[in-house]
């Protein structure tokens, strides 16, 4: 009989009258990794939730690691003693700790009558870990001084912290999303010398790319149920899961037909300077225009959407709106706003939402001082704007009071874009609109700003993902290492990466 690695059959689960796990079944061998993918609301976190005792299944599920039995439900002392670690989207890092004390966290190593924590040998664990996977970080360095990719490899030591090579499954909840795409091929790289020693890693991510570069089988879950199970990636394609995930082909979007091109300017950006080092740009964007941003990490172009909405002060730019002209380098959000400008910022946990408040609330909130007076704001209008929110972007949800934290991930997105349409902007600025959401919220995020775009408003959208771009944009600015950008009108994700990894442009200065 074959031993799995870990054994989860007949896993349910139930919300009150809503069941959103029936009869999943989820196997993963020794030493390999495996991918649970579907869309938000499949039923992927709530799988993870169940594996690591977070939610409690419904009865007749069980559990078995490397064939044992496990007591149900899940205690975590039980699962993690029995060789599971999670990383989390967030890494669960301390920015404030050292790296070595980041990797002791729920560990450390104590000694003596008043069991202190023994920091010489803790920074020595600390190292051990760090060799055996060979990452080339000072175990001293404060956590906050590392980069992305450096953060994600220092929770992954720590998810090895307790387990012998070879032993063990490392679950990985979109723990990935934050990485460049010059980083992923280098964090896969760490991946695959962790399952050669036959750790086994589970990895939950939306996508479809890494699954394929990555795992060697997935399973792919539709409304709660298995759709797809332990299939090998070496014979799907991209299309092949999105199908499986959706229950039916994804189509493309139609691309415009440039009639955008003599249109009055609805943003003119000049001589902006967003970050230390970098020299000035000119960007203007056209009314129903969408005009792509994109380079390598380090070239400044991901905090261009941020100057230009205010959210962060400029060296030095201004912005000129049909509304009139704003001095970036003040960064007042209040003076952009008035400027017809709305932002969709990349972290919406962090940026864009207030998790504890409703759906209703999150998107009339733009609009309170506005529509609302001192002594009373009024919850008519409100409603009516966040249902009409959720028909137009087919937001999952069972009222426009429910809690944003309660939604996934990609119904959180589309929470944030209807958030700022909802004060009618001039200029829709937007950083990775569909980062770590599924492909069908991805298409109903890039739908509707095309949709967007189409009433006029012009819509700068920065973003590393070459498919994004090309799909919708009339034009891509690429900027390169010494500042100067180059302008593209392709709809090859292969020319633009060419181009983002194409050291030198050929355009001198900063002018599109």
């Amino acid at each position: 009989m074959v031993q799995h690695r870990l054994e989860a059959r007949a896993v349910s689960k139930t919300f009150g009258s809503t069941r959103v796990l029936d009869n999943v079944e989820l196997l993963v061998e020794p030493g390999e990794i495996h991918a649970l993918i579907g869309q938000n609301g499949s039923g992927k976190s709530t799988v993870v939730k169940i594996l690591t005792g977070y939610h409690a299944p419904d009865p007749g599920m069980t559990l078995a690691l490397d064939g044992q039995l496990l007591e149900l439900p899940v205690q975590w002392e039980s699962v993690s003693a029995a060789g599971v670690s999670v990383v989390h989207q967030d890494l669960g890092l301390l920015d404030t700790a050292t790296v070595a004390e980041n990797i002791g966290v729920g560990g450390y190593i104590r000694s003596g009558f008043l069991r202190k924590i023994d920091w010489k040998a803790q920074r020595a664990l600390a190292q051990a870990v760090l060799d055996r996977l060979d990452v080339h970080v000072d175990p001293a360095s404060p956590v906050a001084a590392l980069n992305a990719t450096q953060r994600a490899e220092v929770g992954i030591a720590r998810a090895l912290r307790d387990q012998r090579p070879g032993e063990g499954v490392i679950i990985l909840d979109e723990a990935t999303r934050a990485l460049p795409r010059e980083e992923l091929v280098r964090f896969h790289g760490l991946l695959k010398r962790v399952v050669a020693e036959g750790t086994s890693v589970l990895i939950v991510t939306h996508n479809l790319e890494e699954v394929l570069a990555l795992a060697d089988r997935v399973t792919v879950l539709r409304d709660g149920r298995v759709v797809g199970a332990g299939l090998q990636t070496a014979s799907l394609t991209e299309q092949d899961m999105a199908k499986l995930m959706l229950g039916k082909t994804v189509g493309t979007l139609s691309r415009r037909d440039g009639s955008v091109d003599g249109a009055p300017a609805a943003l003119t950006v000049r001589g902006l300077v967003a970050e230390p080092g970098r020299p000035p740009l000119d960007i203007e964007v056209r009314r129903g225009e969408i005009v792509g941003i994109t380079g390598l990490p380090g070239t400044g172009y991901a905090a261009v959407p941020y100057a230009v909405a205010g959210a962060r002060p400029a060296l030095a730019g201004t912005i000129t709106t049909e509304q009139g002209d704003v001095d970036l380098a003040r960064g007042d959000v209040a003076a952009c706003i008035r400027a017809g400008i709305g932002l969709v910022p990349e972290r919406r946990d962090r940026d864009g939402l207030a998790f504890e408040m409703s759906i209703r609330d999150n998107i009339a909130l733009p609009s309170v001082r506005a529509r609302g007076s001192r002594w009373f704001v009024g919850r008519g209008w409100q409603t009516e704007v966040a249902e009409s929110a959720v028909d137009n972007l087919s937001i999952k949800t069972r009222s426009v009071e429910t809690l944003v934290k309660e939604l996934s991930g990609g119904n959180q997105q589309k929470v944030l874009f209807a958030k700022w349409l909802s004060v009618g902007p001039k200029v829709l600025v937007l950083h990775e609109p569909t980062q770590a959401v599924d492909v069908g919220a991805r298409q109903d995020i890039l739908a509707s700003i095309q949709t967007v775009a189409g009433t006029g408003v012009g819509v700068l959208l920065a973003s590393g993902e070459p498919g994004d771009l090309v799909e919708i944009c009339d034009r891509i600015l690429v900027v390169a290492r010494d500042g100067s950008m180059r302008e593209l009108r392709t709809d090859s994700a292969d020319e633009v990466l060419e181009a983002v990894y194409d050291e030198a442009a050929p355009t001198p200065g900063g002018h599109a």
